[in-house]
């Protein structure tokens, strides 16, 4: 059982067998379609002061998935995430703040389809457990919302 307790201070790393990255879009204002990545990675490092901490990660634009075929390829089009000339999304943060015990905001820099804009994500602690093998691990909820026209996707 996991208890929430104040963010501890360390290296994480995104464990993608536990892990998800996820999206919700509104298509044609009335339908909401959603999808995930399959390919990320990431790293969180918490200081004792928040100013040394960092958050960065990647994720494959290639391996978008919202369970239709010719929409997944369509979003790996030039029209939308073009993944052959954008292989990648990035974050890497600017500054993170504790904003509470359980909950953190992190700010930095998103890379999507070549355009590089500033934006904040609420992360909150979800738990911390020690495996059955000795390691700690935490979980965090991060959120945020974007609009894809800040990153050149105009599609529609």
């Amino acid at each position: 059982m996991s208890t929430a307790t104040a963010t501890p201070v360390g290296t994480w790393n995104i464990d993608p067998s536990h892990s998800n990255v996820t999206f919700q879009v509104k298509h044609l204002g009335i339908a909401t379609v959603r999808g995930h990545f399959s390919e990320f990675e990431g790293t969180l490092e918490l200081g004792e002061d928040r100013a040394s901490s960092k958050a960065y990660g990647t994720v494959k634009t290639a391996s978008v998935d919202t369970g239709e075929a010719g929409r997944d390829d369509h979003l790996r089009s030039p029209d939308f995430f073009h993944a052959e000339e954008h292989p990648e999304l990035k974050f890497e943060s600017t500054e993170i703040k504790s904003v509470g015990d359980d909950e953190l905001e992190i700010t930095g820099d998103l890379t999507i389809h070549g355009v590089t804009k500033p934006v904040t994500f609420k992360a909150e602690l979800t738990g911390t457990e020690t495996d059955p093998w000795g390691n700690e691990r935490v979980g965090l909820e991060v959120t945020g919302k974007l609009d894809r026209s800040d990153y050149g996707m105009t599609f529609n």
